[in-house]
């Protein structure tokens, strides 16, 4: 866990009350957690801007209504890919307007904890601090985003006891095991919900010759997306979804009928990838935690956790028991919240690592 901070300025009598909070700054999605209330904002991570400038005409919800449906002179951002700013400027803005959003008044004194991917390089760290410090924070902690599901999941993190998390986020998944406060193995993989929204509408592409975008695939994961069979829902297998899109060969129109074998067979890549890092993972694991995850199993959290059969599909692979977290997508948001919450805990954490 990184223990990259800025100082926090003292308050002092007739200063501003701090207003503390947790940044779960997502490649998909931003939740804001604000000390004292929980979650308070959960936007997508998407800005408009007027194309040749860095103006921002839309943030968050807005902006994603408008991705594949822009006029020339608006181009839609994804400041962040693979769990990483990848335009400063437009993240910049984002955090700024999320913050504004979530914490509203003016300048209030704002310590942030913000988490990021475990594999970030030190440079990238450096732009989220700055990023979040432009935005107006008074002092920035990272956590690990491996940690904070832990913590979100309720896993008991500070003791000796081995615990195994897999979080599957929208650019990156993180594989852990983490034992008295700190991150004992880890793996990072740059595979997420928008590899799998890719790798849907690169399948379309080569076997139906049709062209589709980003939300349609996107609807298609969500719609009949499955890694596994889910015994609990037969009537899932023989259900299709009806896609439209444009045909490769003479760009006019096209609707197609989607099975679910097809979206697996679609999903198959970014799937063993994450299988894979779990198994890799668990082969770098000390003896004796390993034993603590054969017993108390694997915890998914993320919006891929959410993909049906996945849970069943990695312990069919591992031999390992494998559940869902309760309320997955927000888990590191809360693990980042619960930070904010006891920041003389989150420092002890940071020491430990």
């Amino acid at each position: 866990m990184s223990d990259e901070t800025t100082s926090a300025a003292p308050r002092g009598r007739g200063s501003r009350v701090s207003r503390d909070i947790g940044i779960d700054l997502g490649t998909a999605n931003t939740l804001v957690y604000m000390r004292g209330h929980g979650i308070v904002l959960n936007e997508p991570s998407v800005v408009a801007v007027k194309a040749g400038s860095s103006t921002a005409l839309a943030v968050g919800t807005e902006a994603k209504e408008t991705i594949g449906r822009t006029p020339g002179s608006i181009t839609a951002i994804r400041p962040l890919r693979d769990g990483v700013i990848s335009d400063y400027e437009a993240a910049e803005e984002m955090i700024r307007h999320f913050v504004r959003k979530a914490v509203p008044g003016r300048r209030p004194r704002t310590r942030m904890v913000v988490c990021v991917p475990s594999g970030v390089t030190p440079v990238e760290r450096r732009a989220i601090v700055h990023a979040a410090e432009r935005a107006g924070a008074r002092a920035v902690h990272l956590i690990e985003e491996p940690m904070a599901a832990a913590i979100g999941a309720g896993l008991p993190v500070s003791s000796a006891r081995g615990s195994m998390v897999v979080d599957i986020g929208g650019g990156t998944t993180e594989v852990a095991v983490i034992s008295l406060g700190g991150i004992v193995t880890a793996q990072s993989l740059r595979v997420g919900g928008d590899r799998m929204d890719s790798a849907i509408t690169e399948y379309v592409r080569k076997e139906h010759q049709l062209l589709i975008g980003e939300r349609t695939a996107e609807d298609i994961k969500v719609a009949i997306g499955t890694a596994w069979p889910v015994p609990d829902d037969p009537a899932l297998e023989i259900r299709a979804f009806t896609i439209r899109g444009r045909q490769r060969v003479n760009g006019l129109p096209m609707t197609l009928d989607l099975t679910v074998a097809e979206v697996r067979a679609a999903l198959e890549e970014p799937v063993e990838a994450i299988i894979a890092a779990v198994r890799a993972t668990l082969e770098e694991c000390p003896p004796e935690l390993s034993g603590d995850v054969m017993e108390h199993g694997i915890v998914l959290t993320g919006g891929g956790a959410l993909l049906p059969g996945l849970d069943l599909r990695i312990s069919a692979a591992t031999g390992i028991p494998v559940r869902v977290a309760d309320a997955p997508l927000d888990c590191v948001a809360l693990g980042s919240g619960k930070c904010v919450e006891d920041f003389d805990g989150l420092q002890r954490l940071l020491a430990a690592s």
